[in-house]
């Protein structure tokens, strides 16, 4: 469904991303683990074309995209749900929900798709008219979560969904990562937290200084004993 192929990425003299290969197929949850600065952020952000690679392809459902605009990738069918969660603070979370379905023409389908993104999070219909900003962290990250899925993508991008939550707060989220996959939605997933995320993953790779050094099964790398020393407390 996605491959990128020997993607590097420059900031000014900064090699960000040194020759990154992998591949989602249609269905999965796939995981990219690493450290602080390790490249992964950067990696969402060049498939969802807000940064231009300077070398390597990225293609996505067989179309190549690297050349594409965010909007035009949107419009392909990529979603991005941003690291801190880039809410509209001064917009209310209705408001905040139609602008993940701005691409959209089809009214009657969008309110649809509101209602079910307020069936899957019940405290955002209770809160539709609330500036976004007064949300509570959990409650934003349902928001994040709930305006990538307005624009009805076939693959999400996740980036640190955990971040800054409780603990409680960060099984939920999963669960609903989860769930979202299990009706039909591919996920490309970033995730400081490794043991949450192995433990959902079909697949994952792992990303050192800009490079992939490692990939295998969430089951794998999960039981891996480089992987449990640095990642998992091991």
């Amino acid at each position: 469904m996605l491959e990128l192929n020997n993607i590097d990425v420059h900031y000014g003299v900064i090699h960000a991303l040194k020759n990154i290969s992998l591949k989602v197929e249609k269905g999965e949850i796939v995981t990219l683990i690493g450290a602080n600065g390790a490249g992964k952020t950067t990696t969402l952000r060049t498939i969802s074309g807000l940064i231009k690679p300077s070398k390597g392809t990225i293609t996505f459902k067989g179309q190549r995209i690297d050349g594409a605009s965010a909007p035009e990738i949107v419009k392909a069918g990529i979603s991005h749900v941003p690291e801190g969660r880039r809410i509209f603070p001064d917009m209310t979370v209705r408001e905040n929900l139609e602008l993940g379905a701005f691409l959209r023409k089809d009214k009657d389908e969008i309110q649809k798709d509101m209602e079910l993104v307020f069936a899957r999070f019940p405290i955002l219909k209770n809160r539709s008219k609330q500036n976004a900003g007064t949300l509570s962290g959990g409650e934003q990250q349902m928001l994040a979560i709930g305006r990538a899925l307005m624009a009805r993508p076939e693959l999400l991008l996740m980036d640190e969904p955990s971040m800054g939550l409780a603990p409680l707060l960060v099984n939920e989220i999963f669960s609903i990562i989860k769930e979202i996959n299990e009706q039909g939605t591919t996920i490309l997933l970033v995730e400081q937290n490794a043991n949450i995320a192995l433990s959902i993953a079909d697949r994952a790779y792992v990303i050192e200084t800009g490079s992939i050094v490692l990939e295998g099964s969430g089951k794998e790398l999960a039981n891996s004993e480089q992987i449990k020393k640095a990642y998992l407390g091991g």
